[in-house]
């Protein structure tokens, strides 16, 4: 019987993630020699820091990149809750969506697309500073779920790849 289930699993193929890879690299080598273009606003240079972090581990990318990610970034902001007899928002609600394209620098063409999305709530007060820093913690927690479903899919591609 257990020889039965060793045939049965013979056709699958498990990969390491952060291991060596059957091409003698690890999915570290790739994911340095990633390119992440620049961010325009603060929400998107917070994922790209993010990134950079997730993918380096905090040591140098490659010299020569040999990929490029390109990332798209759309926020929507919504009232969630009304203070009672005030008339005034009691919470709110952040929804960030990113795109995103990784593309070989060499060729042009794509190797990986997808998208992810997260979303996060705040506390509304009166206290106008408290709000800006709930409003800014609240993009923050969603720039990092959406930094490690993305991190983690690329990492994916390169295990499944190599």
């Amino acid at each position: 019987m257990l020889a039965a289930a060793g045939l049965g699993l013979a056709g699958c193929q498990i990969r390491p993630l952060y291991g060596t890879l059957p091409s003698g690299g690890t999915v570290r080598d790739d994911t340095r020699a990633i390119r992440i273009e620049a961010a325009t606003t603060r929400v998107g240079q917070e994922l790209r820091n993010e990134l950079i972090f997730a993918f380096t581990g905090g040591g140098s990318a490659a010299a020569q990149p040999l990929y490029s990610l390109r990332i798209v970034l759309s926020e929507h902001e919504s009232a969630v809750g009304v203070e009672k007899l005030a008339d005034v928002p009691a919470a709110y609600f952040i929804l960030v969506r990113a795109s995103f394209v990784l593309t070989e620098i060499a060729t042009g063409t794509t190797v990986l697309s997808g998208s992810s999305f997260a979303s996060a709530s705040y506390d509304f007060s009166t206290q106008r500073f408290a709000n800006l820093r709930a409003k800014r913690d609240a993009e923050d927690r969603a720039v990092k779920v959406i930094s490690d479903d993305i991190r983690t899919r690329i990492a994916a591609h390169f295990a499944t790849a190599g």
